[in-house]
């Protein structure tokens, strides 16, 4: 009698469990997971980004070979690439998508309406109909951006200290890849005026035209140079940071990682971050939350990343004070 007891009370505590536990504990299926990266192969900014996204779904609960598969696609900056690639993934049918730029995540929405899309590191998802707003975006997608209306003037508050006699400021940018330019442009426009700096627009689309267009750039004396968070100047960073150089631009770019490459300084958005932050909204979709439900959210923070060595091959100094906040020291 106590056993029958036992049996029945057990069934009990069974039957009280949350539905969503129980349905957690009977499902069994390894969830596959598509990630349209904005980078080549190899490329260690997206090593490192790829890296945070497994950390932080493994901090959740899934481990890729266990119960989640992550299928990963490196098209760069090559536009038809990335639509290729893009329609790969979608073709996998995955339970969830990762787009790390504005063109993946374009590229992946024009795939599917259905799959829900998580990007991180876009800027402009209402502007571009990805989102009908921020804290209810609708539709598939969601994630997290990587602008905010003052960077612009960081950009060039951060150039002015550590090399006072600017008067110019290149921005390069791929308008292809960086359809939403217009507004780090005007972030940067904006306050150009109180530093007493003049913005010159600096489009490129193909290696050659970087070559051209900042040979014709550095004519003229007390120049510099700010990139766009592009896909195709990210893929591109090793050469313009070696042109900067020849140049003598100082220059301040939006990925940590182009100062670990030569660069001068760098003020961006931690994008390993945003990929472990991006985890938290994976975990949830596999769960059964929707993305029109999932807030677009904007940048957690910031990363001042200088390179001691590249200011001094420039005969520039950083003003202590700001090495002394900076987040990361290259000696």
């Amino acid at each position: 009698m106590r056993r029958r007891q036992f049996i029945a009370a057990l069934g009990g505590a069974v039957a009280a469990l949350p539905s969503a536990l129980r349905a957690q504990q009977g499902d069994h299926r390894v969830r596959q997971i598509g990630v349209l990266m904005s980078v080549v192969p190899d490329d260690p900014a997206g090593d490192a980004d790829i890296a945070a996204l497994r950390q932080g779904l493994d901090e959740l609960g899934w481990t890729d070979g266990r119960n989640i598969q992550i299928h990963v696609r490196w098209p760069g900056g090559d536009v038809e690439r990335v639509r290729a690639l893009a329609k790969d993934l979608v073709d996998l049918k995955p339970d969830v998508l990762i787009a790390r730029s504005t063109p993946t995540t374009m590229a992946l929405r024009s795939e599917t309406d259905a799959i829900p899309i998580v990007f991180v590191n876009i800027a402009e998802p209402v502007e571009s109909g990805l989102a009908q707003t921020l804290a209810r975006p609708g539709g598939n997608v969601t994630g997290f951006t990587n602008f905010e209306s003052s960077i612009g003037g960081k950009w060039l508050q951060l150039l002015k200290e550590v090399d006072p006699r600017i008067t110019r400021i290149g921005m390069i940018y791929n308008p292809q890849t960086a359809p939403f330019a217009r507004l780090f442009l005007r972030s940067v426009q904006s306050a150009a005026p109180m530093l007493s700096l003049q913005v010159v627009d600096v489009p490129v689309q193909t290696t050659s035209d970087i070559e051209t267009e900042l040979a014709t750039f550095a004519r003229e004396q007390q120049g510099s140079l700010v990139a766009i968070p592009d896909s195709f100047t990210l893929e591109h960073r090793h050469l313009i940071i070696a042109l900067a150089a020849r140049y003598r631009l100082p220059a301040v770019y939006p990925w940590t990682s182009a100062t670990r490459s030569g660069g001068l300084m760098a003020y961006a958005v931690d994008s390993p971050d945003a990929m472990r932050r991006a985890a938290g909204y994976i975990d949830r979709i596999l769960k059964g939350a929707k993305p029109a439900e999932l807030p677009v959210q904007q940048p957690a923070q910031f990363a001042l990343s200088v390179n001691l060595k590249a200011a001094k091959a420039l005969g520039l100094e950083f003003p202590p004070s700001l090495v002394a906040t900076a987040d990361e020291v290259i000696e």
